[in-house]
């Protein structure tokens, strides 16, 4: 028997390299206020734990009082571009295929809104790998706090100890952990730019399909 029968998968740096569309988001925001754009580094830094984070971490301590502004600009801009400048990672339909003839069970668990995340999910062809879709919004709390991560195993009906977690953060990893799961971590994704191997996890990838073998088939 394999020794995992279920996974809860990140989206943003884990499925989809979506730091385009957070960086056409923000700048066309920050146009609207009169404000200077940000850079993509500084974009990639600060994705990874919600809409609300990334636009007060860039709008900056002097800045907050836009913060409301900010937001509800961001929401229409990124509504509109949502998908437009983002791809799928090399390897993450292979690997969902994979999990999907081994008979896994698969929640998308995003820091992301979820309308946004089930609409990048269906443009990218990724929605009908996953029997539950999760966002920042779903839950009264967000990764890193193991919530989320909780309901997601309740709602595809599986044990933590059964169920692997595949993210691209810290943030990732210590949802998993607090909530008894284990977690990989993708070479690729955004983590606040810090070397994903800094964070313990039980293996580290560079594309989804190298799951290994004995995790996955029966």
């Amino acid at each position: 028997m394999s020794r995992f029968d279920a996974a809860i998968i990140d989206l943003d740096g884990t499925l989809v390299d979506t730091l385009g569309d957070f960086e056409v988001a923000l700048n066309l925001t920050f146009a609207d206020l009169g404000l200077p754009g940000a850079s993509r580094h500084a974009v990639s830094l600060a994705i990874g734990k919600g809409s609300e984070h990334l636009i007060r971490t860039l709008l900056g301590p002097a800045k907050q009082h836009l913060y409301i502004r900010a937001w509800d600009h961001y929401q229409a801009h990124y509504q509109n571009i949502n998908g437009q400048h983002s791809d799928v990672f090399e390897g993450v339909i292979e690997g969902l295929e994979r999990l999907l003839r081994a008979q896994w069970r698969l929640a998308c668990l995003t820091n992301k809104p979820v309308d946004f995340a089930r609409e990048l999910l269906r443009l990218k062809g990724l929605e009908r790998y996953f029997q539950a879709v999760f966002g920042g919004d779903s839950f009264e709390r967000k990764k890193p706090d193991p919530l989320p991560v909780r309901a997601s195993c309740q709602a595809l009906g599986t044990l933590p100890e059964r169920t692997l977690m595949v993210g691209d953060s810290r943030n990732d990893a210590l949802a998993a952990n607090g909530a008894g799961c284990e977690v990989v971590l993708m070479r690729y994704g955004y983590n606040h730019g810090e070397p994903v191997e800094s964070v313990p996890a039980l293996a580290y990838l560079d594309r989804l399909d190298d799951l290994p073998r004995e995790w996955w088939a029966n």
